[in-house]
């Protein structure tokens, strides 16, 4: 799913996490659920989410996580 960026750099981010092309797929399915008509604020979360997991502030469960059962 992740085709490329428009406004933020997340793929070289979620390569410096250490997330395989099929998580940061997952991640950006996620947030694009959340933010599906706003491409360039979509992007910003989906950069910062992989910054928290390179910085381990969060795991990839924690990000993927449903809010409406408890998840981030």
């Amino acid at each position: 799913m992740a085709t490329g960026t428009d406004y933020f750099d997340y793929e070289t981010m979620a390569r410096q996490a250490g997330l395989s092309p099929a998580q940061l797929d997952q991640i950006v399915e996620r947030v694009r659920r959340d933010y599906p008509s706003d491409l360039m604020l979509c992007e910003l979360h989906i950069l910062r989410a992989c910054r928290a997991i390179r910085d381990h502030r969060v795991t990839i469960t924690e990000v993927l996580a449903d809010p409406a059962t408890g998840g981030r």
